[in-house]
């Protein structure tokens, strides 16, 4: 079974790399390899190919560095149906287009196996991203939601907290600060996720 290859923000944010044309003659998975951040693939057939080659849904994302198989469906045709299959990323910021033949299917052999359809198609989980760039992807959401002024904020909150804390020497004050960096710890945690 042919595979139709794409690459996604490998040169810049949104650049689709997928070859010019594809040729098949049956269904096949469209696999987009993401090199940079997460991103949303749109996926439309022209007229003639929406005729005969489906997917279940148009929208697809795809993780920061991960890989996503999107199945497409053909229909048996009796003569070559040419199209063109339209990759969109970034909400419309970026377009490529590839010419899809499908082509009529070889004679099948006599005796058919019956196959599945849960095991047509790969599974769709994308890999688990290691906690370090868990960590990485969490900082960097919360600089871009604008949550460093926030969290610097918090940061001397606390420290006035914990030095009022410490001239008071108080039981009920080290508690009411205890549970300050309790909700403070708890809301850093709810921005970042």
């Amino acid at each position: 079974m042919p595979t139709l290859d794409v690459e996604l923000n490998g040169e810049t944010v949104h650049d689709i790399d997928a070859p010019e044309s594809f040729v098949t003659d049956g269904p096949f998975p469209v696999v987009f390899e993401n090199m940079g951040r997460s991103t949303h693939v749109h996926l439309h057939f022209d007229d003639d190919l929406d005729r005969v080659a489906t997917v279940d849904e148009g929208n697809h994302f795809v993780g920061d560095e991960a890989t996503r198989h999107v199945h497409v469906r053909t229909a048996d045709v009796d003569e070559p149906v040419r199209g063109k299959l339209k990759i969109v990323t970034g909400y419309g910021s970026n377009t490529r287009y590839v010419d899809v033949r499908i082509d009529p299917s070889p004679e099948t052999p006599d005796e058919s196996v019956a196959v599945d359809e849960r095991f047509a198609a790969p599974p769709e989980r994308a890999p688990d991203v290691p906690p370090r760039q868990q960590a990485v992807n969490a900082l960097d959401r919360l600089v871009r939601r604008g949550g460093a002024a926030g969290a610097a904020v918090g940061l001397l909150a606390v420290a006035a907290a914990v030095a009022v804390a410490v001239i008071v020497d108080s039981v009920v004050v080290w508690v009411a600060v205890g549970l300050a960096l309790l909700i403070a710890f708890g809301a850093a945690l709810l921005a970042v996720t």
